[in-house]
């Protein structure tokens, strides 16, 4: 499977502008409302991300459909990779987005790390295949710590290095 043809240089994004709240700064808030209003504001800069590419249908029904989706299960793996995704009537056709967060953000990891890398896909409904495909494939790729191709991404430079990173992973 050919990662990397379906990742353009609008689709990334190398340094996101959410940041995490420091404990100070999150007043009453439970743990677990802060860790949903922290997946919200990451959700909206990722669908913003998406919107770039002129295939979103309604952006803020798929914000919906992603948040959603991760109120139902999290997407945060392990190793500082999270893979937010959702198949929706949003799209007509597969879009898959990169965006960093060197600092990391908390976003209820399985290994309860923050995140450092979002692959963000999302499909029409009736796209199983590619959709599944490129899941699972990110999810093999970054299930080891330490792995230079972790460490690869977050030293990226450019849009063109992540593409080049991308393809390593095929």
């Amino acid at each position: 499977m050919n990662l990397a043809r379906h990742l353009r240089p609008e689709l990334i994004l190398l340094e996101m502008e959410t940041r995490d709240l420091p404990e100070d700064g999150r007043g009453e808030m439970s743990p677990e409302r802060y860790l949903l209003q922290q997946k919200e504001r990451i959700l909206v800069e990722l669908v913003d991300l998406l919107d770039r590419s002129g295939r979103v249908g309604r952006r803020n029904r798929l914000l919906t459909d992603l948040f959603n989706r991760e109120k139902k299960a999290g997407t945060g793996l392990k190793n500082g990779l999270a893979v937010p995704h959702v198949r929706t009537p949003q799209v007509k056709e597969f879009l898959f987005a990169f965006a960093r967060s060197r600092p990391g953000l908390e976003f209820g990891c399985l290994d309860g790390r923050p995140a450092h890398l979002f692959f963000t896909l999302v499909a029409p409904p009736y796209d199983d295949m590619t959709y599944l495909k490129i899941y699972r494939k990110l999810a093999t790729a970054f299930s080891h710590p330490g792995l230079e191709i972790t460490r690869e991404f977050l030293e990226a430079r450019d849009e063109g290095e992540i593409i080049r990173a991308v393809r390593r992973l095929d």
